[in-house]
Formats: structure tokens, C-alpha cells, sequence
């Protein structure tokens, strides 16, 4: 969608410039529209009903144009070789300086479609589980998939209200209704957390600071508590599957879930919106 945005606004400035600086240009767009409005007006008239233009006319005046065209260029070379760049320049800038495909589409959040859900978030106001002991954050199979989890936020005063309720009403559908009991494994990151991460690889995340979701409590990783166990693999078929309908319930409730994402993050879930997320002041 960026790069159609991109070339439409190529096309568009590249046509202004052109009727602007070329007198040939805009004789020829009144030309062009002084035909068009006669052909028009005699078929409305029945007078020019069954007439049609040969293939041959349509193949001169095309090479025609093409002529002009060659003739224009050559003649106004300077400003073609200053006005292209020119227009050209931003557009590329805004495609290579793109945020990854994790970060923000620069998309409004959107409404959610359950009308249940909507009335519930409005009206109920969800109380954050009961914290798990740090002991369970730092057991040696956890350390295997998250090695620098003991040291996560888990402050759910750190997140923001119209995320964490969100958040919230997941955890409770997931256990009432499919019986998966969940549990936060990182909320808020601070932004010198988010360098650390980021130096690990890409394979931990390719978003540095002020780059993510989790910088403004917006984001957050969750997983499963079974058997007074954290589950996170997604080698456990219960747990994949518990991914699966925590993914499905996040969209529902207007969230962006990971596990939808070429890198796939599958206990990951934020809420975007627009005009967030922004270089450090």
C-alpha cells in the first residue's frame, strides 16, 4: 500500500509540475479536453452513434505523442534533470526509511466488531490476576527459550488502560470459555531493555529503542500456567493450540497478534495506534 501511495504521489506532482512549466502541456490537456467534451456531447446527440475511430488514426497519434514527448524532454533537459530527483527523492526516502514489518502499518485502530465485547470493556473494569511467584519465571526451561525473562516487567500499572483491559478480558475468555489459564511474561520495556534485546540477534526482536510497542505499554508477551508450570514452547501441541485461539480472541478485541508476523511471535500481542510510536525528543 505504501509503495501504490508512493508512486501515485510520483505521478501526481510529476503531471502538476509538468502543466505548470510546459505551455505545450497545458495546450495540449485543453485540447484534449475540448475533444473529449465534443465527442461526448455528439453521442449524447445520436449524432455520432455508430461511428468509431480506426486502429491506424489511434497508432499515429499515439506515435505522435511519443515524438513530442522526445522533443519536450530534450528541449527542457535542466528541469527534468532537477525535477525528477526532486520529486523522486522523498519517495524513496519514505520507502527505505520504513519502519519493519512488526512496527506500526500507521493504521487506526479498529472498531471492534462484537458489540458483547464492546458494552463488557466499557462497562466491567478487569482486575490483573494474582502475581505468580519470580521463581517461576526463571526455571531452566524457561531459561532455554527466554533467557532474560526473570529480569522482564511484569507491572501491569505499567501498561495503558485500553491495552491492559484488552489484555485482560483475553485472559478471562481464555479460561472460562477454553480453560487455558495465561499469565504476563513481559509488559512495559524500557527502552535501554529493548537495545540489550535488540543486540541479541534478530532472532530475539529487530526493534530497537522507541521502536516498539512495548515502550509505551502497548505491548506485551504472554504464555500459559499448567501444573505450576510456565508452558512456552510451541513444540507442546496444548500450548500451540492455546496460541491459536489466543490469536483469534486478540483480533477479535482489536489487538495485532504476533503469530501472524514473518517472524512469528506467537505469545506476543499489541494495540497500535496512530502517532505513537516516534524517534526519542
Amino acid at each position: 500500500m505504501l509503495i501504490f501511495i508512493a508512486l501515485l504521489y510520483f505521478c501526481v506532482v510529476c503531471g502538476v509540475i509538468g502543466l505548470f512549466v510546459f505551455p505545450s502541456a497545458r495546450a495540449g490537456v485543453r485540447q484534449g479536453m475540448f475533444s473529449m467534451g465534443q465527442r461526448v456531447g455528439r453521442r449524447m446527440a445520436g449524432w455520432d452513434r455508430f461511428s468509431f475511430t480506426p486502429a491506424w488514426h489511434w497508432r499515429l497519434t499515439l506515435h505522435a505523442s511519443y515524438r513530442a514527448a522526445r522533443k519536450t524532454v530534450r528541449r527542457h533537459w535542466v528541469v527534468f534533470a532537477i525535477g525528477i530527483p526532486v520529486v523522486a527523492i522523498p519517495s524513496l526516502l519514505a520507502l527505505a526509511l520504513r519502519s519493519p514489518t512488526m512496527l506500526p502499518a500507521y493504521d487506526g485502530v479498529e472498531p471492534l466488531p462484537d458489540a458483547q465485547v464492546t458494552a463488557l470493556l466499557n462497562g466491567e473494569r478487569l482486575v490483573p490476576p494474582v502475581a505468580l511467584p519470580p521463581l517461576a519465571f526463571s526455571t531452566p526451561e524457561l531459561q532455554l527459550v527466554r533467557p532474560m525473562l526473570a529480569d522482564a516487567s511484569r507491572n501491569w500499572g505499567m501498561l495503558r488502560p485500553e491495552f491492559s483491559q484488552r489484555l485482560l478480558l483475553a485472559f478471562k475468555i481464555m479460561k472460562e470459555k477454553y480453560g487455558y489459564e495465561m499469565t504476563l511474561l513481559e509488559g512495559y520495556r524500557s527502552p535501554a531493555r529493548q537495545d540489550m534485546l535488540a543486540r541479541a540477534g534478530n532472532q530475539v526482536t529487530n526493534a530497537r529503542a522507541w521502536q516498539s510497542w512495548h515502550q509505551y505499554g502497548l505491548a506485551a508477551d504472554c504464555a500459559f500456567w499448567r501444573d505450576g508450570k510456565i508452558v512456552i514452547s510451541e513444540k507442546d501441541p496444548w500450548a500451540m493450540r492455546g496460541y491459536q485461539l489466543y490469536g483469534e480472541l486478540a483480533e477479535s478485541l482489536g489487538l495485532t497478534w504476533g503469530g501472524r508476523w514473518t517472524m512469528m511471535d506467537f505469545g506476543h500481542t499489541e494495540l497500535r495506534e496512530r502517532g505513537v510510536i516516534r524517534p526519542p525528543a
